[in-house]
Parts: C-alpha cells; structure tokens; sequence
C-alpha cells in the first residue's frame, strides 16, 4: 500500500508498506448505481439525476450504512459491508504496481476525472462535468470498473496514519476519528485523486455531488 517517493502528485500521507489480507472477498464490479439505489432504498438522491445507469451520489456514510443493513435483510448468503482500506487499494492495482492500473498515467478516455487537471504525460484534457454510466470505461485487469474516477468511493476506514509497523495483517484502521477515508478520485477531481495510492476524507454525515458507494461482501459461512 501507499506511493513510492518518486509518484508524481503523491501526497505525504501514502508511506509505503506491505499489508497481508488473510480473508477473501467479493467486491462489486461497477459503483452502486442509481437505479440500485432506488430499487434497495426507495429514493434518488443523486445531484446528476436522470441517469439510472450512473453512480448514485450525494450519499453520506450513514446512508451507506443504512442501504448495506437493508441489503443484508435480504441476503442468507452473504454480509453486505464496505471494503477496508486496504482492501480498496488491493483491488484498484489488481496486481499492479504503479500509479494507476493503467500505468504510469491515465487518459481521459481510460477514466472519468476532470481533464483540465491531466495525469503526467496523458493525452486528452476531456473534461465531462459530469457522471458518466457504470462501465463506460475499461476494466482494469480483475474486471473492477471505475476504480478511478467518476464518484469517490466510501471505505469503512476512519483516516489515520498508516501502521509503523513494516507489514500488517488485514488493518482495519484506526479505532475512531472524525472523517472517514474516501477512495478513487472522482469526475470534478484531477487525475491525482484517482490514482491507486490516494487518499481523500469526509465527516460521515457530508453530502457531495461526488461522493458514491462501491459494495463489499463476505460469504457468512466464512466470517
């Protein structure tokens, strides 16, 4: 986890260390649409509404929390949750190791983010100014779509420095704080927000019109 000090547009939060997750799980493919959203919590709150195949946004850690306890009334199978931190950022690279799991740079037709504010050496400045659907994109090599861009992503992790020690088995994070950590940049964001090692905060209870949901889970058979 974290950036080497050569990143560019790294920030001094993302000390490198080595982290070991013992346990599986599953983690969405796509970002929490808004049509998901209406269909598990019966509203739609987004700011970009009118696009059912969009990320649904403008929703805090607590209304997460609320559609995950609604998800898992449903599920015998499976206990809805959000990812770690550390799980997060293990998805993103989807075994790579550089900034994004495009490489060393990432284009404006490879992610939503705000163009005006490129990638090192990134061809394109397209600017959207907006969501885009699910899956506009290409997927990075485990087929998770959107790690970058399009919404921050919720993660269950309150912010914190990392661990000292040199390698941490499944970190769940500091044990309280006042902002949670948000993951994965978004469309009003330039591309250093969307790279794997990036780290960005909210208090529980903020709104933002950028600010979304991607779902983890754990069979309960194995919990």
């Amino acid at each position: 986890m974290g950036s080497p000090s050569t990143e560019p547009l790294r920030s001094v939060d993302e000390t490198p260390h080595t982290v070991l997750l013992t346990h599986d799980y599953y983690l969405g493919r796509d970002e929490v649409t808004q049509d998901d959203w209406a269909r598990i919590a019966g509203s739609r709150p987004s700011n970009h509404a009118g696009c059912g195949s969009c990320p649904v946004e403008r929703i805090s850690f607590l209304d997460v929390e609320r559609f995950l306890n609604l998800l898992n009334e449903r599920s015998a199978r499976f206990r809805y949750r959000l990812p770690t931190e550390a799980e997060w950022e293990y998805a993103c690279r989807a075994g790579t190791t550089t900034a994004f799991a495009t490489g060393a740079t990432i284009a404006t037709d490879q992610a939503n983010y705000n163009g005006s504010k490129p990638a090192t050496d990134a061809p394109g400045k397209n600017n959207r100014a907006a969501t885009t659907p699910v899956g506009t994109f290409p997927a990075n090599p485990w087929g998770l779509r959107d790690m970058h861009g399009n919404v921050w992503e919720w993660t269950a992790d309150w912010y914190g420095p990392y661990p000292s020690k040199e390698t941490t088995a499944d970190p769940p994070g500091p044990p309280s704080g006042e902002k949670r950590v948000i993951r994965g940049g978004s469309w009003a964001f330039g591309a250093d927000s969307a790279r794997c090692a990036a780290r960005y905060t909210h208090a529980p209870i903020d709104l933002g019109f950028s600010l979304g949901v991607r779902v983890a889970a754990t069979e309960k058979l194995r919990d």
